[in-house]
């Protein structure tokens, strides 16, 4: 497991990162891009959150893909195709264009994270899962930040015809092209291909995977998106994810309305994700240690939703910087032991559709909050409405997470 681990975990980490990266950019180039283009702050949301709408509609399909083709071609292509997009981002000249530029972007990411997380249960046992989505999640807020700290002073470069906003785009789109082409031809699919791993270590692997399962017919795949755990689960993370998004594509926006600069935006909003990665794995060793995951999924939700509401209370100050950050921490470690849950609750051969319908679904979420947090926005820069809605969010994700409990789903 050491030899997995520090094989696989890195790489997939640094995947993950430039996979945020990518995701999240927009919300720092919105800080000049939305004047260039003609952007208000409900374009803006329908252009942020039109992502996750493309990323439902080919997320299950994409999964389903994957399985059959393996991860090193699969993920390789994905990774290729943002690549493209988020360079091609560059080209927008207006709304339309933009609305077209991240539908294309949610079409070509649809099925990465999920793929991921699959990925995990062709690696890791169970009981070393937690600790590995846990370190993957590490990553996910760190994306974020290297995207504040990255993308604002990108912000400043004009030349050659094209402004900062641009360059910024062509920029961050160049690390997961290269990854992708590395991908496609270094990543292995299954333990039994690992030549680093000698013929023992494969062995025991295996058995501990169980590897030789069943795959189940595709419409045994189909009709677990129906099935009552799937769906619980896709609400919990649906909540979870509207609340998360709903704060990080505006975040930049709502740090520059409190007063600051673009160069102490970029800084500022580094520091909540830089605690939520530190946070998520703290909170992912901690549910290994006690072998537990409904409650610490339930508590994560319990700390962002009393963050999101005390951020807009408490004004433009460090303690409101301190409550978004203990409300990040609450939403990236819910993740952590969030996704330890579907491989509990389903069947080996239904896994994949459920993960992706989960993942799918809950990323709907994304749409909905930034739309909601740029409908109630006062002033051009009061953003405290959408915080309350998405402390309420946050709440109902936990709420729904104690009915999981309560109905003590075990294995399907």
């Amino acid at each position: 497991m050491a030899k997995v681990t520090w094989r696989l975990l890195p790489l997939m980490a640094l995947m993950y990162l430039v996979n945020q990266l990518d995701r999240v950019n927009v919300s720092f180039a919105a800080l000049t891009m939305n004047r260039d283009i003609g952007l208000d702050a409900l374009g803006y949301a329908w252009g942020a959150g039109i992502f996750f709408i493309a990323y439902f509609l080919f997320e299950v399909p994409s999964n389903l893909v994957m399985e059959r083709m393996g991860a090193r071609r699969w993920i390789g292509r994905i990774m290729i195709s943002w690549g493209l997009v988020t360079g091609a981002t560059a080209l927008v000249t207006g709304p339309s264009s933009f609305l077209v530029a991240r539908f294309l972007l949610g079409a070509a990411e649809a099925g990465f994270v999920p793929g991921l997380l699959l990925y995990i249960t062709y690696w890791f046992p169970m009981r070393y899962r937690a600790g590995a989505t846990g370190v993957l999640f590490f990553f996910a807020p760190m994306g974020n930040a290297v995207a504040g700290l990255m993308s604002v002073p990108l912000l400043s470069l004009n030349g050659l015809g094209l402004k900062g906003w641009q360059w910024m785009f062509v920029a961050e789109a160049v690390p997961a092209l290269l990854l992708g082409f590395y991908i496609l031809v270094r990543l292995c699919d299954q333990p039994r291909q690992a030549h680093w791993l000698g013929g023992e270590e494969k062995a025991w692997l295996e058995a501990q995977l169980k590897t030789g399962r069943q795959h189940d017919t595709l419409w045994t795949q189909v009709r677990a998106l129906f099935d009552r755990r799937v769906g619980l689960l896709s609400a919990i993370y649906f909540f979870r994810t509207m609340a998360m998004y709903g704060v990080s594509l505006f975040l930049p926006l709502i740090l520059a309305g409190a007063g600051l600069s673009n160069s102490q935006v970029g800084f500022a909003a580094a520091i909540p994700f830089a605690a939520a990665g530190v946070g998520a794995v703290i909170w992912g060793w901690r549910s290994d240690r006690r072998d537990e995951r409904h409650w610490h999924t339930l508590s994560a939700m319990l700390l962002a939703a009393a963050g999101l509401a005390a951020a807009p209370l408490l004004g433009a100050s460090l303690w409101s910087l301190a409550a978004l950050s203990a409300a990040a921490i609450g939403l990236y470690a819910q993740a952590v032991c969030f996704w330890s849950l579907p491989p509990m609750m389903l069947k080996p051969g239904i896994a994949a559709a459920g993960i992706a319908a989960i993942n799918a679904t809950g990323n709907l979420g994304g749409f909905v909050g930034p739309y909601l947090v740029g409908a109630t926005v006062h002033g051009g820069s009061d953003y405290s409405s959408g915080l309350y809605l998405m402390a309420g969010s946050a709440l109902l994700s936990a709420v729904l997470s104690f009915v999981l409990v309560r109905l003590k789903w075990g294995q399907a």
